[in-house]
């Protein structure tokens, strides 16, 4: 069963995002990832089949790789062990669905990013070279990088976490001013980490994780990992086999949905056109797949 939204009944929602449903359990949140998808921060009218068990399979399987670096918030994934009130909802959440522990959410997108593509390559290209140096977000990065070339080591280029409408790429200090010194440098630092981990297991997987980003939360006076984490909804994924540097990579993730949109006489400031078929299917195939090669099976 495909899901566009959900609807559970006397459980009260505590908030409904682009592609999650998020439901109040007091101490505990239940995440219910959709079949929406988003782009160009509009929901689209189409679904696509099956990406909401994707992406919550892949969350699981990173939340459970990267514990030894930061704890994070899942409680479970297996909906036998939710709670009875939830059973008779299990054609809307099996599958689909995490029960998380409640965080305070750092407002703060912490992004990662392995290869310079996308807003991060647009931010380059407007910075003036300085001794034959570009300054980017504070590291000092060679003039002449190529669209979609690896940079010399991964960088951390913050964003503000806005609810509504596009988050806002920030410099390290901002980000300092708005959560303090401390708490910024630590998650820089799990941030680059988890990157970091997470690209080389790609890379024997044949992926490229280009760039990523992560939502942290405070529990306990602990800094945990929330959201989702590494999907295709989250991070540029790229064959290594067809990877050339300075052109745009094909891509396991929906960039694929932003290219058709951009070409499709869409103005970008009314309602978004349906997808055509074609472009849904090329889609959860191009999902499907690296699901398959990361988590090491199929999506049921």
């Amino acid at each position: 069963m495909s899901l566009f939204q959900s609807n559970i009944d006397g459980i009260p929602l505590f908030n409904r995002g682009k592609v999650r449903d998020i439901y109040d359990l007091g101490d505990k949140l239940l995440l219910v990832a959709t079949d929406r998808i988003s782009a160009f921060d509009y929901v689209l009218p189409s679904i696509i089949p099956d990406k909401g068990k994707i992406l919550t399979s892949m969350s699981v399987f990173w939340f459970n790789f990267t514990q030894d670096i930061v704890p994070n918030h899942l409680e479970t994934a297996d909906f036998n062990s939710f709670p009875d009130m939830l059973k008779p909802f299990g054609n809307q959440l099996e599958g689909r669905s995490m029960l998380v522990k409640k965080a305070r959410r750092i407002d703060i997108e912490c992004i990662a990013r392995g290869y310079l593509v996308g807003s991060g390559y647009k931010d380059y290209l407007n910075q003036k070279p300085v001794n034959g140096q570009i300054n980017l977000h504070g590291y000092r990065l060679p003039t002449g990088i190529k669209l979609a070339e690896k940079l010399p080591q991964p960088i951390f280029t913050p964003a503000t976490k806005e609810d509504n409408g596009h988050d806002i790429n920030i410099d390290y200090d901002k980000m300092a001013d708005i959560i303090g010194d401390d708490l910024a440098s630590e998650l820089r630092r799990l941030t680059l980490a988890i990157y970091t981990k997470a690209a080389d297991y790609a890379l024997t997987k044949g992926i490229i994780i280009a760039d990523t980003k992560f939502e942290f939360g405070i529990l306990n006076d602990r800094i945990i990992l929330i959201d989702e984490i590494l999907s295709p909804d989250s991070s540029r994924f790229w064959p290594v086999a067809t990877y050339k540097p300075g052109q745009n990579p094909e891509s396991f993730d929906k960039q694929f949905i932003r290219d058709w949109l951009e070409t499709c006489g869409w103005n970008k400031s009314s309602p978004p056109p349906q997808l055509p078929l074609e472009i849904i299917d090329k889609t959860v195939l191009k999902y499907k797949e690296a699901h398959r090669l990361l988590v090491g099976k199929e999506i049921d």
